[in-house]
């Protein structure tokens, strides 16, 4: 493994670990969050261990941590000297981080039902969703760390809307969808080809499918496809395919960036 892809590890590792200790340490036990079997379309098998009670909701999270390990493994390539390759692959590693340390959060919630690790579960989905806003200012400011960190400083600190209001969580989420399809579509017009415009419009819609399926889990199960596979399970379909767009259009677009102005490179 690359030193920068160890540090990436390490970074969002740690930030994890934070955010754990600040949600066990009862910051957040106050706020209103959905626990129970009875909120989700899938019967729960009795016959079964807590950690596959839904086995269908279970097992897809798997599929975040091989997306997580499929593009840590990826090369990264960038324009200009070595130390570009390097904050490219950095930018990928941190993002594929995340996708390894999701899955087994959100598995641990759907196991356990516990409020503490949904509220975990929903607070690590607010940084996912803020890393590629800083990924794309990055292409277009230059390598600014702190930038990087301000923005998931910033996107962490907006989990605090649930302490204000019950659905806190609905609106923070909302803001860094638009946050992020705003950002999405001003860099691929600087930026973009033709690839990264098709990952692009992939990418929102399966951002669509992940929002949509979620929320009518239950509704859908009038219809035969969603009785098994609930809408719940092809929302988180839809979130690792939006995941794996994200990375596609990303990278494509550090391989076209042009190089960055003399007063940016640090």
């Amino acid at each position: 493994m690359q030193p920068e892809s160890r540090q990436a590890l390490l970074h969002v590792a740690v930030a994890s670990c934070l955010c754990t200790a600040t949600v066990y340490a009862g910051v957040f036990d106050g706020i209103f969050i959905q626990v129970g079997y009875e909120h989700y379309a899938e019967a729960p098998v009795a016959s079964l261990p807590a950690f596959l009670a839904m086995p269908f909701n279970s097992l897809i999270n798997v599929a975040y941590v091989l997306l997580g390990m499929y593009w840590l493994r990826r090369r990264a390539r960038a324009p200009g000297r070595a130390v570009e390759v390097w904050r490219a692959r950095y930018l990928k590693d941190v993002f594929a981080s995340m996708a390894l340390v999701y899955g087994p959060v959100q598995w641990l919630r759907i196991a356990t039902q516990l409020h503490h690790a949904a509220v975990l579960d929903q607070w690590l989905t607010l940084p996912i969703f803020a890393w590629p806003v800083a990924w794309c200012l990055s292409l277009d400011r230059g390598w600014e760390p702190w930038l990087l960190l301000a923005i998931e400083c910033l996107s962490l600190g907006s989990y605090g809307l649930t302490l204000l209001h019950p659905y806190g969580f609905e609106v923070a989420l909302g803001a860094h969808i638009i946050a992020v399809v705003g950002q999405a579509l001003r860099t691929h017009r600087r930026y973009g080809s033709a690839t990264s415009g098709t990952s692009l419009a992939l990418g929102m819609l399966s951002c669509l499918g992940f929002v949509v399926l979620k929320l009518c889990d239950h509704r859908l199960t009038c219809w035969y496809p969603f009785q098994r596979l609930t809408g719940h399970f092809w929302s988180k379909v839809c979130d690792v395919l939006q995941f794996h767009f994200a990375f596609l259009f990303l990278t494509n677009l550090n391989t076209g960036q042009r190089l960055p102005p003399e007063g940016k490179v640090h």
